[in-house]
């Protein structure tokens, strides 16, 4: 896995870049047989919906001769003498047999018109005599049927010719099958009265053979009413249903003049043609299930394998010359990239290209560059060091100094000679630790003591209202730690640790921790607050006390000394005291740093 990775990182280059032509000519691929694709489909559907229109105009011709023989039918029924007769008179039980004989007579003369058609005739009195030719048609007695509403439709407009859908309901039989019904009111010319009403009656199956012919697959015919109903299609699981979407279609094309739009039906993208059939009043819907009807033309598999064919070609020469190009600049990369951080003197080779010969060569010319850059910059680095340290060593306040030769002068005077010496003893010897040895580090010891040589010159001074304590594990004493690291911090609780409790105590403890050796400082004072964003707070000082070996300072130079990971940490609470905590490392664990 790792050498995996490592080849990826060192190939960045070339993996880009063929991933980016990638992208390009799989982009370019895919637009253009999109739009190839698309305008193929258009035209195609363009050609198609040109054909259909003319399918539709041969269907409207074929319910056009239908309807002419529907009219004529109606107008030799009304126009026959004998058959208003029989419809305007009272029948007596005697002569009603005959009425109906005369009545087949005629109607069968008449129904030769609609022989082509399998259509039954149902004439109806104002009388109340009735009959019908091929009667399973007529399921409703004659009573229902007078009052059904293809009747009340037919006497409100006597003088049309009306195609109604007849939809059995719950209480009719169940099987019975659904029937288109033409109607007519019969009526006197002169007179305009109403004697009788004609209904022609044609199964929808039987209907569905003036258009199932130019059907196929995706490619449906409707008849749809002015309710939105469908009253024939050759989608029979349709027929009788309301389509309010299909119906707002159609009066879409009507109302904008156009000759088709595609429109999402039923689910799918449909294109969709209609006519309006004045004599029906219905409108003659063709719908065109796109993804169908171009599937069987468009062969879109195979022209997906045919561009997958191109891109994997061209894909091909692009890795070739894209890896030629950059393997030399790969090789290049690798190289610099093993240069090891710390070590400037392994040069890379110079081979290549043109480009990658100069990118070497300045890279060579850099890691000299760079190696006398970093020399110089340790041996400033070193100098800085030791003249921080020289000047840590010297930054005893002339305050400091004024005030405790007066404290001395003072105890002289008083007739406190022994006093005086041992403080001028402890002032010596805090003197000579501090500027006479120029020395890094001392031994714990020897911090500890002179230590005690700063408390004892400043208890003289103020008092012994604040006592220290010092607890220094024995193994430690020998631990070399560097110069005043503990000073600051006693300095710092004497001074301002105390303001507000008349008197406490200031432990200084050492120990070692496993690889650590652990120094503290805490005092039992007045405490302080800690900011989260300053990890190193100092309490102001008014009148700075040896403070300029600073706490901070301590935490910089154990830190320039050892490494990060070394340091002061400070914790405190108000009113319960502060405490400093110093972490260097053991002995044993300096050696290790400093090889």
């Amino acid at each position: 896995m790792a050498f995996i990775r490592d080849r990826i990182k060192h190939n960045g280059l070339f993996i880009k870049l063929f991933f980016f032509t990638l992208i390009i000519i799989v982009a370019v691929s895919i637009t253009i047989t999109l739009t190839t694709l698309r305008m193929s489909e258009r035209l195609f559907i363009d050609t198609f919906s040109i054909t259909n229109e003319k399918v539709l105009n041969q269907i409207t011709g074929n319910f056009e001769s239908f309807n002419y023989s529907i009219v004529s039918a109606s107008n030799h029924l009304q126009q026959n003498s004998t058959i208003r007769t029989i419809l305007t008179r009272e029948h007596t039980n005697a002569d009603l047999m005959n009425a109906y004989y005369h009545l087949n007579n005629h109607v069968d003369s008449i129904k030769a018109n609609l022989d082509t058609y399998e259509a039954g005739i149902m004439l109806v009195g104002m009388k109340g005599i009735s009959f019908s030719t091929q009667r399973p048609y007529w399921q409703m007695s004659d009573e229902d049927w007078s009052e059904h509403e293809i009747t009340s439709n037919t006497l409100d407009d006597p003088r049309r010719l009306m195609y109604q859908y007849y939809r059995p309901s719950q209480t009719e039989i169940e099987d019975e099958e659904q029937i288109i019904i033409a109607s007519k009111a019969l009526m006197e010319r002169i007179s305009g009265e109403v004697y009788g009403t004609v209904n022609f009656a044609m199964k929808e199956e039987d209907f569905r053979q003036f258009y199932n012919s130019f059907t196929s697959p995706g490619n449906d015919v409707y008849l749809m009413d002015m309710s939105s109903v469908i009253v024939s299609s050759n989608r029979t699981d349709l027929i009788g249903e309301t389509e309010t979407d299909l119906f707002s279609y159609v009066k879409e094309i009507e109302t904008e003049s156009q000759d088709y739009i595609n429109r999402e039906f039923m689910g799918k993208d449909h294109i969709i043609l209609s006519e309006y059939l004045p004599f029906f009043d219905m409108y003659l819907i063709n719908t065109i299930d796109r993804e169908v009807v171009t599937e069987g033309v468009i062969d879109k598999k195979e022209i997906a394998l045919l561009v997958m064919g191109i891109v994997f070609i061209a894909l091909i020469i692009v890795f070739i010359f894209s890896r030629k190009i950059t393997s030399s600049l790969s090789k290049l990369v690798k190289q610099i990239g093993n240069t090891p951080k710390h070590d400037f003197h392994q040069y890379v080779s110079v081979t290549g290209t043109y480009e990658t010969r100069q990118i070497g060569n300045a890279f060579n010319s850099m890691l000299d560059e760079l190696h006398e850059y970093v020399e110089q910059l340790m041996l400033s680095q070193k100098q800085k060091r030791n003249a921080e340290l020289a000047t840590l060593q010297h930054q005893i306040n002339p305050h400091f100094l004024y005030n405790t030769l007066t404290s001395i002068k003072f105890m002289v005077q008083q007739g406190g000679k022994e006093d005086a010496a041992h403080m001028i003893h402890s002032f010596i010897s805090l003197l000579q630790n501090t500027i006479g040895n120029v020395r890094e580090t001392v031994t714990m010891k020897q911090e500890i003591e002179n230590l005690k040589n700063y408390v004892f010159i400043n208890q003289k001074r103020y008092g012994n209202r604040i006592k220290v304590n010092y607890f220094v594990a024995p193994e430690c004493k020998e631990y070399h730690v560097p110069k005043l690291i503990l000073q600051p911090f006693v300095e710092n609780a004497f001074f301002h640790g105390f303001n507000q409790k008349p008197e406490g105590s200031i432990n200084v403890m050492v120990w070692k921790e496993g690889d650590w050796l652990v120094c503290e400082v805490m005092d039992n004072g007045d405490g302080m607050e800690v900011s989260n964003d300053k990890k190193f707070p100092e309490k102001k000082q008014k009148k700075q006390q040896f403070s300029g070996i600073g706490i901070r300072n301590v935490h910089e130079r154990i830190q320039l000394i050892y490494g990060e990971d070394y340091g002061v940490e400070i914790s405190s609470k108000i009113g319960e005291g502060t405490k400093a905590r110093m972490t260097l490392p053991s002995p044993k664990k300096q050696s290790v740093l400093s090889e």
